[in-house]
């Protein structure tokens, strides 16, 4: 056995995301386990840089964790030779020049989503990669979920029997700032800095949604600015420009013929639900309902007969004909795990499909729902080719 060590540059791991769930959780994960296994008993190794525009905060960072090499010279760190890597956990709008400055240095290229501010642009990124044939993926955290992972099970294994629907419940409200400190940085909720959250979670819910279900082909959304004024992380009051809710139905065609998704998103509603993102998918056969982690299911045979009546009261526990599927197995951190299959697409040319491709089919259907919110019509999406 021998350790394959691999250089990584991480621009822009100094926010919440990227330090906890990249750096933290992945990165530092798979260095403390002994890097990631291969085939043939070798183990990869990452060899972290931070980098990023403030110094002060880099190197507090890495004394933090263990770390020495820092840089706010992107340029130096793509002509350095030891590293094979570039990763971007930028805000997204600040994203695309440090991307193609990567890729014509020869670098791979792995980036959280959303890979630009729109599809011509990223799909001018995955272009310049495929040119010049570097390795390339984008961030789809949520398909290694342990909620999503059961689904998946459930679907490959004939439970829903024709799927009909499904129905996602995401969002939990974001303060203010006026009474509370938000728990969301600020520019989410300005335009004009790359936020909104059409751009945010159509992204994901393009790769769920393709993935899990059936590929996407139109959808129909209105989305709106519930509130109008929140107060940033240096207490300052400003104004929203960005929209901060999104209600889109997704029409999707499987072999089976057409399924209706139909996804709410807001950071401004209260959870009373089992969990912050709920998805129930209805078959044939049986329903699921998956949260983060769990899911719980009904087949026909435990399916109630209600009536309706409303001026009984209702006598039927609805919560009482489901069973949980059991945790038969370990869930590991899901950006980790994707990091861990990256890592092995680069060293040992393991398959990757998660690409910049896949990456602009999120923004397209981003986009496709501002269209839709804004001509109050259906949008058709057009095949994305290389």
């Amino acid at each position: 056995m021998k350790e394959r060590k691999i250089g990584v540059i991480m621009n822009g791991v100094t926010g919440r995301m990227g330090t906890n769930q990249h750096l933290i959780r992945s990165i530092l994960a798979i260095r403390d386990q002994g890097g990631v296994p291969l085939s043939n008993g070798d183990r990869i190794v990452p060899e972290p840089i931070l980098v990023g525009r403030n110094a002060d905060k880099l190197r507090a960072l890495a004394r933090a964790n263990g770390l020495e090499r820092t840089s706010t010279d992107l340029d130096a760190c793509l002509s350095d030779s030891d590293y094979q890597i570039y990763f971007d956990a930028q805000r997204t709008d600040l994203r695309k020049g440090p991307v193609l400055k990567a890729i014509a240095a020869g670098k791979h290229i792995y980036t959280e989503k959303p890979p630009a501010l729109n599809t011509e642009e990223a799909m001018e990124m995955y272009r310049a990669a495929l040119q010049a044939g570097v390795k390339n993926g984008v961030v789809q955290d949520k398909l290694w979920l342990p909620g999503l992972l059961k689904l998946k099970y459930l679907k490959d294994n004939g439970f829903f029997g024709r799927m009909l629907s499904v129905r996602c419940e995401f969002g939990y409200w974001v303060f203010d700032g006026f009474d509370q400190p938000a728990q969301r940085p600020s520019w989410n909720y300005r335009k004009e800095d790359g936020g909104g959250i059409l751009l945010d979670m159509l992204c994901h819910w393009r790769y769920v949604i393709d993935n899990l279900f059936a590929p996407v082909k139109a959808v129909s959304c209105i989305a709106t600015t519930h509130l109008d004024r929140r107060v940033d992380e240096n207490g300052r009051e400003y104004p929203c420009t960005a929209e901060d809710a999104a209600y889109a139905t997704f029409l999707c065609q499987s072999k089976e013929g057409d399924l209706i998704c139909h996804f709410n998103s807001s950071w401004v509603v209260r959870v009373r639900r089992d969990d912050l993102v709920v998805f129930q998918v209805e078959g044939t056969k049986g329903t699921a309902v998956a949260g983060l982690r769990d899911c719980w299911i009904q087949p026909s045979s435990l399916t109630p007969r209600p009536i309706w009546n409303p001026d009984l009261p209702q006598s039927i526990d609805f919560y009482e004909h489901w069973q949980k599927l059991p945790d038969n197995r370990e869930y590991d951190n899901a950006f980790k795990v994707q990091w861990e299959l990256f890592l092995r697409h680069v060293v040992a040319d393991e398959p990757f499909p998660w690409t910049l491709l896949e990456g602009a089919k999120g923004v397209q259907l981003a986009e496709a729902g501002m269209r839709s919110w804004q001509e109050r019509r259906w949008i058709d999406l057009e095949e994305l080719k290389g």
